[in-house]
């Protein structure tokens, strides 16, 4: 074998892993985004474990609808 026969061998099947590498790379950014999207909603819960009773009311929830929601697992 010469040693551009081997070089083109080397190259065909890296091919197949781009393609896969793109997949891989989307799925991990699906991935990111849904984590994001999830510690998101957590900090906005835990947000309203620190409003005042005053603010709580403004908003329309009670102290024990504000405990229960901002406590919720992040998942939920």
């Amino acid at each position: 074998m010469r040693a551009n026969e081997t070089m083109r061998g080397a190259c065909g099947p890296s091919a197949p892993r781009r393609a896969d590498g793109r997949l891989l790379g989307t799925a991990l950014v699906a991935m990111v985004r849904y984590i994001d999207g999830r510690m998101r909603k957590r900090r906005s819960r835990r947000q309203l474990l620190d409003l005042t009773e005053e603010q709580l009311r403004d908003i329309g929830i009670s102290r024990s609808q504000a405990l229960r929601e901002g406590w919720r697992p992040f998942w939920d």
